[in-house]
Order: structure tokens, then C-alpha cells, then sequence
């Protein structure tokens, strides 16, 4: 053990380190990895052991404080661009078949969707502009 560098024992604590990264997915493991890397270098450049640790302990804190949250900002924050049926909420429709508490057609996005009133004593006449204010499986609700 005595004739393997103090480099390569940081390498191998490094790669001991990404194995949970892969398997757990979290990414504190990867900053322990890079601070483990960064003991590496430092003893490749013949820094010693106290200072190795040091160069660890340092560059990991650092990771940890300054990426997670930034990384957690990122994580709640939802998406700025709508996609599927978020994306038809909101939109306009037109009556291609009378609309009211039961059932009816509209078109919607180029499509023809079953639809029916949000409020069921209400009703739609063809031709009319409506509003779609939630998707239910394939049923839009609109008023």
C-alpha cells in the first residue's frame, strides 16, 4: 500500500463516490467526487496530506453551498412553456355542435374535441366562441 500515490487513493475515493451518485441520483455525491478530484490534484502537485484535505473538505463545501441551491431554485420552478393539455387551457374554441351540461363539439387547436359547459344550466350555440377553462380526459370544459 505504501507504493501507490496519495493521488490515486484520491481517484479511487472519487470514483467510490459516483458510484452512489449513479445509483441514488443525488447530486451532493458528484461534489464529493469533484472535491475528492480536487485532493487528487493537490497531491499530484506534491501538496500534503493535511493540506489535501483540506483542498476536499474546501472545494466540496463550496459545491454543496453554492450548486444546491441553485439546483433546487431550478427544480421548482415550473415550466415556462406549455405543452399537451396545459397548453389548450385558456384557449378559444368554436361551437361546431350545440355545448351544454351534457355534451357537444367544439373545435379546438384544429381539432375536434367533446366538450361540454362548466356550468351545466348553460348552453352554446354552433358558431359560437367559446372559452376552455379545463380538460377532463378527452372532454374539454369550456364557457
Amino acid at each position: 500500500m505504501d507504493d501507490i500515490d496519495a493521488w490515486v487513493w484520491w481517484l479511487i475515493g472519487a470514483v467510490g463516490l459516483g458510484i452512489p451518485l449513479v445509483v441514488t441520483a443525488m447530486p451532493e455525491f458528484g461534489m464529493l467526487a469533484v472535491g475528492a478530484v480536487a485532493g487528487a490534484v493537490t497531491a499530484g502537485l506534491g501538496g500534503g496530506v493535511v493540506l489535501q484535505v483540506v483542498v476536499f473538505a474546501v472545494v466540496s463545501v463550496a459545491l454543496i453551498a453554492v450548486v444546491r441551491p441553485v439546483a433546487a431554485r431550478h427544480r421548482s420552478q415550473r415550466p415556462q412553456l406549455a405543452t399537451g393539455i396545459d397548453a389548450l387551457k385558456g384557449k378559444q374554441a368554436v361551437v361546431l355542435e350545440r355545448v351544454d351540461g351534457s355534451g357537444g363539439r367544439i373545435k379546438l387547436a384544429g381539432e375536434v374535441w367533446s366538450a361540454r359547459a362548466l356550468d351545466s344550466g348553460r348552453a352554446y350555440d354552433v358558431g359560437q366562441e367559446v372559452d376552455v377553462v379545463d380538460i377532463e380526459g378527452a372532454t374539454a370544459i369550456v364557457m
